[in-house]
């Protein structure tokens, strides 16, 4: 039989589909879909005393290590590659029940999995909102004169999580004075003089800069 002559190294049963159309050697039912040799022969799964078995294909490695765990029986099922030369593993035969156990068990991580990214979630965003307060508390320390409100909107927007802004960065997790007025000058500069209108209008964003210091310069110096 070709490929099936040599069939690869194994521990425990094996299970062929088979390239070419096979009938069984006991039963002469066919074509097989999967097949066991036996002394050379190929044999179906009922004759092989495998027929109760369900398959599982490969994909889901917990899933299949879990049946296997939980199946007294189990085989793991094969096809040859043609093109690589060589044997691929296809999927696991196991008992109906032990598959179903082995789901649960699977469910029941995913269940813990899912409960500890909400309380991960929790825990990060009570940090965040620690984090937002503290900065802008300092935002306040540095600039008094800003409204509160404004000092909480800054600090919110400079420190959101993911969004790579400048309360993200390592120095404005450190809260350091160079990251916290940065957020103020960003925020005057967005809010407070016609920066935004100058670049819609096509001034390059360095001129548009130069345009408005003034401007930024005097905000913050109210708020000192």
């Amino acid at each position: 039989m070709a490929h099936l002559a040599t069939p690869p190294h194994r521990t425990g049963l094996l299970v062929f589909q088979p390239v070419k159309r096979k009938q069984c050697a006991e039963c002469r039912g066919g074509p097989l879909a999967m097949l066991v040799l036996e002394d050379g022969a190929p044999r179906c799964l009922d004759c092989a005393d495998l027929g109760h078995l369900v398959f599982l294909p490969r994909g889901d490695t917990a899933l299949t290590r879990r049946s296997r765990e939980e199946s007294g029986l189990s085989a793991v099922v094969v096809r040859f590659n043609r093109r690589k030369g060589r044997y691929e593993r296809q999927g696991v035969l196991v008992e109906e029940g032990a598959l179903a156990r082995a789901e649960a068990r699977c469910l029941a991580d995913a269940e813990a999995r899912r409960r500890r990214r909400e309380r991960d979630a929790r825990r990060r965003a009570v940090e965040d909102v620690r984090f937002a307060e503290a900065f802008a508390a300092e935002i306040l320390r540095l600039f008094p004169g800003c409204p509160a409100d404004r000092a909480r909107g800054i600090a919110a927007h400079a420190s959101l999580r993911g969004s790579g802004r400048v309360g993200r960065s390592a120095a404005g997790r450190a809260l350091s004075e160079g990251a916290v007025v940065s957020a103020v000058v960003a925020s005057v500069r967005h809010l407070d003089t016609p920066y935004d209108q100058l670049l819609m209008s096509g001034v390059p964003r360095h001129e548009a800069r130069r345009r408005i210091a003034v401007a930024v310069a005097g905000v913050l110096e109210g708020w000192r």
